[in-house]
């Protein structure tokens, strides 16, 4: 389970508004004879690619899946169908699809085949790598990571490195892998206006993964002449402003605005925004914004993980970073900050955090 987990993550930010899964087919005396995980646009699916590497093979078998099988005849047929077809002896699925036309079903279809079923196995990772995917079913908005890159005292941005980066090369990098594994990425107008940043995946081999563009833009003050905007036909461009504002230059580059009711801070409803990119299909956004941008998410409890690069670098002063707030005095109250990995990129050192309300 934990080899098909590992496929799984291969799909993660080009099948949405499927989820994406891993599944391992193993012979009855035990080898490895198929692999699959689901392919850019959510088909086909992993089992389909799995069973059609195993062949013949897969009789008597055993298959892993990462997500219970489907059940409901859409653009394919059921999996669940499938693997009953193949004459597997038993699948083992690490949790429950919580889609209603699944939801059990799919287990139920290969007992009732006389398929044993074993569920369960691995849960808690499983649930983790679609949490976007559940928490799209279960609370209509797509997984929220927040992502930054720091001074090893705590700041984004600081006036020694006004024209260089915080980060390595090699750190950066692995920001734009963020990028390729996620549906939407996010910014303020604020940034833009700062940076005129691209926001694509930039890694050779995985340009076409470059994820939709967002930017909250209150008084749509993004310029015709930036970087997303002149790109807006290529890589996709949505705009969320507020009521009456108006570009016919942004729409004719390509630009998608969308009017939204202000917050209490005359802001774009960021809950409001979510529930608009998860009824498009977003499963995984991605925020790279600044410090404005991480509060409004963290005070409204609406972020689920934190990718924080930090360089060794001491800057003393500058703009502080939004997660310093997170991290409290043993007993302090707030949000539930669990550390779940590092990894070391060069001098750089990147921690993920989840968070837990």
């Amino acid at each position: 389970m934990r080899h098909a987990l590992r496929l799984a993550t291969r799909a993660l930010g080009c099948v949405a508004p499927n989820p994406a899964v891993g599944c391992v087919i193993v012979s009855s005396d035990g080898a490895i004879i198929g692999r699959g995980w689901t392919k850019a646009g959510g088909r086909p699916h992993a089992e389909t690619i799995a069973l059609k590497e195993a062949g013949t093979g897969a009789k008597g078998g055993t298959a892993y899946v990462t997500l219970e099988p489907c059940a409901h005849h859409g653009v394919t047929p059921p999996c669940a169908e499938a693997l009953i077809a193949a004459d597997v002896a038993r699948v083992v699925g690490a949790v429950a699809d919580s889609d209603p036309r699944v939801s059990g079903n799919g287990f139920t279809k290969l007992a009732g085949a006389g398929v044993a079923v074993t569920e369960g196995v691995s849960e808690g990772e499983a649930r983790a790598l679609n949490k976007g995917f559940f928490l799209g079913i279960e609370q209509d908005r797509p997984l929220v990571a927040l992502k930054s890159a720091e001074s090893a005292d705590g700041y984004v941005a600081g006036k020694v490195l006004k024209e260089r980066w915080i980060t390595s090369e090699v750190a950066r990098r692995h920001g734009h892998l963020l990028r390729a594994q996620h549906d939407a990425i996010l910014v303020g107008i604020d940034t833009v206006l700062a940076d005129d940043p691209s926001l694509t995946c930039r890694l050779e081999g995985l340009e076409d993964r470059s994820p939709l563009r967002v930017v909250l833009d209150s008084e749509l003050r993004l310029p015709p002449t930036s970087q997303l905007a002149i790109t807006a036909k290529q890589v996709p461009l949505l705009v969320f402003t507020l009521s009456g504002n108006e570009s016919l230059e942004l729409a004719t580059l390509g630009v998608e605005i969308v009017h939204l009711q202000a917050d209490s801070d005359s802001h774009p409803d960021i809950t409001e925004v979510l529930k608009n990119l998860a009824a498009r299909g977003i499963t995984r956004l991605l925020i790279e914004g600044g410090p404005k941008i991480h509060s409004a998410f963290l005070a409204r409890n609406l972020a689920d993980v934190i990718y924080r690069y930090r360089a060794p670098h001491i800057l003393g002063a500058g703009l502080p970073s939004a997660l310093n707030a997170l991290f409290r005095p043993m007993g302090s109250t707030g949000p539930n900050i669990i550390f779940a990995e590092g990894a070391q990129f060069g001098p750089d050192l990147l921690e993920r955090f989840e968070i837990k309300v």
